[in-house]
Formats: C-alpha cells, sequence, structure tokens
C-alpha cells in the first residue's frame, strides 16, 4: 500500500502549521451530506470527511492520479470508511450525480487548472441548489520560495473574480492560513 507521493501529500496536509482541524471545523460539515475533495491526493481530507459525513453521506474523493486515488482507495478500506468513492478526473464531466453535492472542496488545486472560470462554471452542476465551493489555494509568497519559482498559487483576487464570473457569490473568507488563502462561495 506504500506510495511516496500520496504519503506526503497527507504529511503536508497534515502538518499542524496547515492547520487542517481549523480547516475542517470552518467547513462546518455535517453527518450525512455529500462533498467532493477535487485534488484529493493521498485523501487525508477525503478520509477525514468521510468520518464526518458517517454512513449517510459520501465523499467523493477526485484526481487525475489513479495510483494515489488506489491509495485513497485502500486507505479508507482500513479505516472501514465505505463512503468514499474515488473518481478519476478526465475531460470535462466527473461521475458524480447532479445536484448531489453540498460541497465541492479545493485545496492547493485551481493553480493546476488551465480555464478556471469554464471550470467553476460546469462545477455547478453538481452542487445542490444551496451546495458551497470551498477555495484553499497558495498565496504568492516570496520570489524564492516553492510557490515563486513553481508558480504554484493564484492570487486571492483573481480566484473572487474568476468564481464571480462563473455565477457564484461570496460567502466566506478565512484568514487563520499563513501560507494559503481560503475562501467559501456559494452556488446562489
Amino acid at each position: 500500500m506504500k506510495n511516496v507521493f500520496a504519503e506526503m501529500f497527507n504529511r503536508k496536509a497534515s502538518d499542524p502549521k496547515n492547520k487542517p482541524d481549523k480547516i475542517i471545523e470552518a467547513i462546518s460539515l455535517k453527518p450525512g451530506q455529500n462533498i467532493a475533495d477535487m485534488g484529493s491526493g493521498g485523501g487525508y481530507f477525503s478520509l477525514r470527511f468521510a468520518k464526518i459525513v458517517g454512513e449517510e453521506g459520501k465523499v467523493y474523493a477526485v484526481d487525475t492520479n489513479s495510483h494515489l486515488l488506489d491509495f485513497v482507495k485502500k486507505s479508507a478500506k482500513v479505516k472501514g470508511l465505505d463512503n468514499v468513492i474515488p473518481i478519476t478526473a478526465s475531460g470535462d464531466s466527473l461521475d458524480i450525480p447532479e445536484k448531489s453535492l453540498d460541497f465541492i472542496f479545493m485545496r492547493n488545486v485551481t493553480h493546476h487548472l488551465k480555464n478556471r472560470t469554464k471550470y467553476f462554471e460546469d462545477l455547478k452542476k453538481y452542487l445542490k441548489s444551496e451546495g458551497k465551493i470551498i477555495v484553499i489555494e497558495y498565496s504568492q509568497g516570496k520570489l524564492f520560495s516553492f510557490q515563486g519559482i513553481f508558480g504554484h498559487y493564484v492570487l486571492k483576487e483573481i480566484i473572487q473574480q474568476e468564481l464571480k464570473k462563473a455565477g457564484y457569490i461570496f460567502k466566506k473568507k478565512f484568514d487563520f492560513l499563513p501560507d494559503q488563502h481560503f475562501t467559501i462561495y456559494s452556488k446562489s
């Protein structure tokens, strides 16, 4: 079950510096809800979400890397979580029922997307009418930081403009993350 990349992603996500407990608390996920973890990586948040939503809820672990999804699937099985559904992202559609999600969670993913506004528009069909999209993305950082060297960031203002253009309504921002911005938007 060893996967070096999945384990690295999970170590970074679980690092107390990245405040995973505060992120979970801020989302206010409840039993019975459905959430898609876009760019789930090693599944750290997918597995935590699965415990919260319980048997009545579903967690769609979405990634482009099937090896990471295999790791998530095996990890969920070891933990006795039957509500984690791995989804390989490819093309324009996902194997998620339309109007079924309470939340779409995107952590450190948006900098990988080419046409974010269209991508955000396309995601709307999966959200319930009161559904929300959660975006956590790297801030610019210093020139010689990981984000600066590799361009792994999107400015908060750009994300806000793109989501507004895609028809989302800004709801909330959180300022407790040291290297990232954290915002929530609603479909309506």
